[in-house]
């Protein structure tokens, strides 16, 4: 059975929390895990790149100089992609990059990120985990505190605009909410740091 520590918002490590079996204590499959990534960067694509193609340049239609005795490569019109200012052969073009992943294979891809984690020991609990005040100082210290030094998923149950506001301005910090979890989130951080209610809600969703 996979297990965390749990601290409270002082830093003192207070007990240790057995984590579900289904959602923490799975085989992680790399081979999703790699397909749900592909797909989040995918669906971030903004798709407006736009070139122009040899058909779409501003260009004079005479012919630069005549086909023969010049002493130059044959020339036709000026627009050529192999000419400076031409167009752009397979130019590209705005296009949708997104597309979707079934059901199964996302909520597979998130169970296998977060047993990852938790092999790892890189998830921590807090039991409470809020600010009375937004402190920037006094959060990075309570990471500090709770081990979570480099890059840091702060999870919440639901939105705290205290805690947002706490975490935002320490570089490699990023807060998300527990419904809008995904597995590139979980992988692109060394350490979960989750509110207690929060893995509750994780676990009944996915367990």
């Amino acid at each position: 059975m996979p297990t965390a520590k749990v601290y409270n918002m002082a830093g003192e490590q207070i007990s240790t929390i057995e984590l579900s079996e289904a959602v923490f204590g799975i085989e992680p499959n790399e081979s999703v895990l790699h397909d749900s990534v592909k797909n989040y960067l995918a669906n971030q694509r903004q798709g407006t790149q736009s070139a122009l193609t040899k058909g779409e340049v501003d260009y004079s239609t005479i012919k630069p100089w005549r086909q023969k005795g010049t002493g130059r490569a044959r020339a036709g019109y000026k627009g050529s992609p192999v000419w400076y200012h031409g167009g752009v052969a397979f130019a590209p073009k705005p296009r949708d990059y997104s597309y979707s992943l079934n059901k199964k294979v996302r909520r597979l891809a998130l169970k296998s990120a977060l047993s990852a984690k938790a092999q790892s020991e890189e998830i921590v609990v807090v039991d409470g985990l809020k600010m009375e005040e937004p402190k920037t100082k006094a959060f990075k210290a309570f990471l500090n505190k709770v081990g979570a030094t480099g890059k840091t998923l702060v999870i919440t149950a639901e939105k705290d605009e205290l805690v947002i506001k706490s975490a935002r301005n320490i570089p490699g910090v990023v807060t998300t909410m527990a419904t809008i979890l995904n597995p590139y989130m979980v992988l692109n951080n060394t350490m979960l740091v989750v509110d207690k209610t929060a893995l509750e809600k994780i676990e009944e969703v996915y367990a």
